[in-house]
Order: structure tokens, then sequence, then C-alpha cells
């Protein structure tokens, strides 16, 4: 189940070679059920993955002029403080039984794992509809019109959702910015991945200030493979059809979700 768990990390990266991003969110699901994780340290570790592999892709966006970075920080700064507040103050403190009910318990390990597989449902779903979502054709920086309430609104709430799941949440952010800010979708996605870099890094500096135990050997040999997998699938992007890919990996993301909601029900 390990070796399996390292192959599946070299595919995750794989993906987020190929497709930009999506593919981080299994990241959780495979330290948890495969490496035998705690959903709270792995949370931790998917946060600095995730960090590690958007800095990377947002390094080739920005080069390629695919990074709005004015909004990229209006975005982030809700969002930053939300996500550092949740892995400094709210993971920490959790209880171990969040409630009971006629005698069943849910506990915090099995209740991340429920909210976890909701959003890999929502996350799967999203990739589906946003196939024809393609954004204007065209676009002015210039003429852009920034609706802070929205922004911050939107920032704090995926801020949150990063907090507790460890996901870069890049799924919420890419259509807001398409349908709301007008953006094409490429700019989009490259704006997202460096919202996604700069909340994810802050989000691992609050465990690292809340004393979360960090096997860094581990981590960095995690990483490692994520990003091999990276440079496999940008080299292995120019063979393969990103639409097709993205419609099976989003069923895949979505057969996944169903399987973690029954494991942790039944």
């Amino acid at each position: 189940m390990i070796i399996l768990g390292y192959i599946l990390v070299l595919f995750v990266g794989m993906v987020l070679g190929l497709l930009g991003g999506g593919g981080s969110i299994l990241i959780v699901p495979i330290l948890v059920y495969l490496m035998k994780i705690s959903p709270i340290l792995a949370t931790t570790y998917s946060l600095f993955i995730v960090a590690l592999a958007s800095s990377i892709a947002t390094i080739a966006n920005y080069k390629n002029q695919y990074v709005q970075v004015k909004l990229a920080f209006i975005f982030a700064i809700p969002s930053l403080i939300a996500v550092y507040l949740v892995r400094r103050y709210l993971i920490p403190n959790l209880p171990d039984i969040l409630f009971t009910f006629q005698g069943l318990s849910l506990t915090k390990d099995s209740g991340i794992m429920i909210l976890f597989a909701f959003m890999l449902l929502i996350s799967g779903f999203s990739m589906l509809k946003n196939r024809s979502m393609q954004g204007t054709s065209s676009y002015n920086t210039k003429n852009i019109s920034y609706n802070y309430s929205f922004i911050t609104i939107q920032g704090a709430v995926v801020g949150t959702f990063t907090g507790i799941l460890g996901a870069g949440g890049g799924f919420l952010i890419v259509p807001t910015l398409v349908t709301v800010m007008k953006l094409p979708m490429k700019l989009a996605v490259g704006t997202s991945l460096m919202i996604i870099t700069l909340k994810s890094s802050l989000g691992f500096i609050g465990d690292i200030q809340a004393n979360q135990n960090i096997d860094w050997s581990f981590l960095l040999m995690f990483s490692g493979l994520t990003i091999v997998g990276i440079f496999i699938g940008l080299y292995t992007s120019n063979f393969l059809s990103n639409k097709v890919l993205k419609r099976y990996f989003a069923w895949l993301t979505i057969l996944i979700g169903i399987i973690i909601f029954f494991k942790e029900f039944i």
C-alpha cells in the first residue's frame, strides 16, 4: 500500500503538470488511506506540497504573462488571514470527538475526511461543468473592475476550506475569476495558482507555529516525487488532449469522494 502511495503521488504530479491544477486534492486521501498518516498531519503535508507545486506552476505562468498579480494579492489577503487563523488556532484546538448523537460519535479525523469527500465531489463536478467555461475573449487589465466586497468574502471562504482540508481550492477560485472578474481561462488559472501558493505557504507556517510534528525527510521525498511527476506531465502534455484527461480525472475525483464518504460512514 505504501508503494502504491508513492506511485499515486507521482500520478498526482503528472496531473498537475498536464492540467495545471486539480491533482493536489488527492494528496490527503493518499496520505491518510495508503501512507497511514493522521488526517490532521496529512493536511499539513498537503499544504506544503501544494505550495511547492503551485509555486513552480506560477513561475511558468508568470513568464508567459498569465498571472494578474494585483488581483492575486487582493484575493489572497482575506484568504491568507483565514487560512492562517484556521491552521494556527482552530485545527489545534478541535476536540477529538466533535459531537455525539444517539450513541454515535463523530471524531475529528472522520469529520475532516467526510468534509474532504464533499469537496472532492464538488471539485469533480466543477471540473466537468467548467469544460465549456472559456472566459472573455478580449481582456484589458486597465479596464478591470474590482468587486472588493465579493473578493473579500470569496477569499475568506476559500481560505477557510484550505485551512481545514489542506487543498488549494482552485476549483473555487477559477470560476470566480472567470465569471465575476471576466478573466480569460488561462489568466484565471495562472492567477489562481499564485493565490494558492501564497495561502498554502502561510497555512503551513501556521502549522509550524502550532508545533505540528513534521517528518521532514518523508515530506521532502514525497514532495520530490510530486515535482518529478509535474515535469513528466509537462512533457507528456504535448502529446495528450487536456480536455479528455480533465474529464476522466473529474470522474476519478468523484469516485474517490464517494468511496471516502461511505468508508467513513459505514
